[in-house]
């Protein structure tokens, strides 16, 4: 029986971890970590959870409505890390290129979904697809915490960083919010990562001693904040922390149209073309063609048959 009936994959977040720690090498001479790594991770997953239904979300190029928004989203984000475990691999850019064409090849042969979409990232997909399966049990795979907001009592997130489930209880407990609040809460706090300026000097902890009621599971909008820090100067209460928030209010509101995930995020012929990839509809699995791939690039060390053998069992008995 399914945990979970759906598991959405973050598909580059969950390839550039193994990518840039796993040294697998093909007996062509080249580096495949990516692709064996990605393999034996949804293999163990899929193992773990027996969802229904397995659907991967690639990145397509970033969001254009974000950086028509901000130009200078995720400019703070770290930069992609190559291969770290050798650094006199060359073309390290040109192989991740590779292997990530070769593992969208092969799961094209596996009873897997996959969605892509010019100018939109994942989380927008994965937003919609959480939106259009509200009354289904449903992962979330990646180690961004953007999806954190996504989270209720029918939706997890696996975190590739903690391996852990993260469910509204973590998330009020570890942050002082609501994942209900969470969107709201970073939009104030920032996110140096997306490179999204937050009010100096409020960090969480501040955050959870003067608006306690972020944990609660109601939404709690921008204006409601607002109106309390006024509230509170006018009594003398930590008046630094409320009036910074106040002379924030603008980039907190930029914050909110580049962080908070909604199926509104998307034009009518995105949504028509996540539909139409939906509808790809595999119940088995092309054996002879992924063994074909797997041989011709030199990846046949590869145990392949202990993922046939989960997909079929786990999977098509569903």
């Amino acid at each position: 029986m399914s945990i979970y009936q759906e598991l959405y994959i973050d598909g580059l977040n969950t390839f550039l971890r193994h990518f840039s720690a796993n040294p697998a090498v093909s007996l062509n001479g080249q580096y495949c970590g990516g692709v064996t790594g990605f393999l034996k991770f949804i293999e163990t997953i899929i193992k773990k959870y027996s969802p229904e239904n397995v659907i991967v979300c690639w990145e397509g190029g970033g969001s254009y409505r974000r950086r028509s928004i901000d130009k200078n989203y995720k400019n703070g984000k770290r930069p992609i890390k190559l291969n770290r475990l050798n650094e006199d691999i060359p073309d390290t850019t040109e192989n991740r290129d590779y292997q990530l064409s070769l593992l969208i090849k092969i799961l094209n042969e596996f009873p897997i979904k996959q969605i892509y979409l010019d100018d939109c990232e994942a989380d927008d997909i994965i937003s919609f697809l959480c939106n259009e399966n509200k009354n289904k049990k449903k992962l979330i795979i990646s180690s961004d915490k953007d999806y954190y907001q996504l989270i209720d009592v029918n939706t997890h997130v696996h975190s590739l960083n903690r391996k852990i489930i993260i469910d509204e209880n973590f998330v009020i407990e570890t942050f002082g919010v609501s994942p209900t609040n969470f969107c709201l809460a970073r939009c104030i706090v920032g996110d140096q990562s997306d490179g999204l300026k937050g009010v100096k000097g409020v960090a969480f902890k501040t955050l959870n001693k003067i608006y306690p009621e972020l944990s609660q599971l109601n939404s709690i909008q921008l204006d409601d904040i607002i109106n309390e820090s006024k509230n509170k100067i006018n009594l003398g209460l930590n008046i630094k922390a409320h009036q910074s928030i106040i002379d924030s209010k603008s980039d907190i509101e930029k914050n909110w149209k580049l962080m908070y995930l909604t199926s509104s995020n998307l034009a009518y012929f995105q949504i028509k073309k996540i539909r139409e990839q939906l509808e790809v509809n595999k119940k088995s699995i092309n054996k002879l063609n992924v063994l074909k791939l797997m041989n011709t690039h030199g990846i046949n060390f590869y145990d392949i048959q202990e993922t046939f053998l989960v997909f079929t069992f786990d999977m098509e008995s569903n």
